[in-house]
């Protein structure tokens, strides 16, 4: 079996963050969130891996190689036409992935638990595609599946009334009969290729289709709020198996519950973290209080900032004076505090799409 990952698109809902970086490549917990897709599809067996990326796209290849840090093979495709939808890009990649039946797993989905068992039962069923579906608050953001006396009928994509509050997750198992939907679907109305179509098309056609409830935890990461509570449940994961101190830490530092600090990173002068909380190599944070939840990258800098349930990234300066909460602060960021300099007041330089409390 093969694997097909989707690392595209724009990710207009989490501009301007992603103005900047891939939104595959966002950090959660520390690492970005495409590796915990590769993870999964390791673990499942899965050696042989094809990335559909943006054209041009230079960032993703750097991040994550050849696959050998994995002990797989990667492989990039280019998303040919521009973005016309999920389905698409199965379509894009008919070339490399005909003859062998493969999982298609959006880059920017996040599953807790192994995907083991659905390997196991679309191989042992000798099923023609396979679907995990979730419950969800807001059913109407996702492909719905509709089911009638306990079979599989149809999945409408991004309902106003949804008939369940099950949704499509973005873990697909397909034979080649994907290859003749996505051929014979037709644009929807906002001109794009739905997986829902092509899911649909595979249903009334009579293919051997299965379907299975994720009894875990999933989560698209579609808004920011997604990302936060993404870091969230990682964190919890992650910090359950490994806790570790790399770092230095001055006498008058606590720490209490599960944190991780990377190598070269200082703590010290009044310091409290309290975890779950994963720290980056080559930080520095002094006079503050880092609350639980929150992920801060390397080489950051944080001082006289309370800061909790947040993401950090990469060579952030934060010295607020006061408390951030619920945030994404992207790299190479600076966060100082109004009353350092003359004439008081906030001093602000936003860009497009950016969101600010006062």
């Amino acid at each position: 079996m093969r694997a097909l990952i989707a690392a595209g698109g724009n990710a207009r809902r989490l501009r301007p963050i992603t103005y900047t970086i891939n939104k595959h490549l966002i950090p959660l917990a520390n690492k970005p969130m495409i590796y915990y897709a590769i993870d999964h599809i390791v673990a499942a067996g899965i050696r042989d891996i094809y990335v559909n990326v943006n054209p041009g796209e230079k960032e993703i290849q750097q991040y994550l190689g050849d696959g050998s840090r994995w002990g797989a093979r990667i492989t990039y495709i280019e998303q040919t036409g521009g973005p016309k939808g999920v389905a698409h890009i199965i379509k894009n990649a008919e070339h490399y992935l005909r003859g062998e039946p493969f999982l298609f797993h959006l880059g920017d989905n996040i599953v807790l638990g192994d995907l083991n068992r659905f390997v196991e039962r679309f191989q042992r069923e000798n099923l023609d595609a396979l679907f995990a579906f979730s419950r969800v608050r807001d059913p109407q953001r996702f492909g719905v599946p509709v089911i009638e006396n306990g079979k599989l009928v149809r999945i409408e994509e991004k309902p106003i009334a949804p008939k369940t509050d099950l949704a499509q997750t973005g873990i697909y198992f397909y034979n080649d009969t994907v290859f003749d939907a996505v051929a014979n679907i037709q644009p929807s109305g906002r001109g794009e290729y739905e997986i829902a179509d092509a899911n649909t098309y595979l249903i009334q056609a009579g293919h051997n289709v299965g379907w299975e409830e994720i009894t875990g935890w999933w989560k698209d990461t579609g808004k920011p709020e997604d990302l936060l509570e993404g870091n969230q449940l990682l964190l919890n994961e992650v910090l359950d198996k490994e806790v570790y101190n790399y770092g230095m830490i001055g006498p008058d530092v606590v720490i209490q519950g599960k944190v991780q600090i990377g190598k070269n990173t200082t703590v010290w002068e009044n310091v409290l973290i309290r975890g779950p909380v994963s720290i980056g190599e080559n930080v520095t944070i002094k006079n503050s209080y880092i609350g639980p939840y929150t992920s801060i990258g390397s080489n950051c800098v944080i001082e006289n900032t309370e800061i909790e349930h947040s993401v950090v990234m990469d060579y952030a300066e934060v010295r607020a004076g006061t408390r951030i909460v619920d945030s994404i602060i992207g790299k190479n960021t600076i966060i100082t505090s109004a009353k350092n300099s003359l004439p008081l007041g906030h001093k602000l330089i936003i860009g497009d799409n950016s969101q600010v409390e006062i």
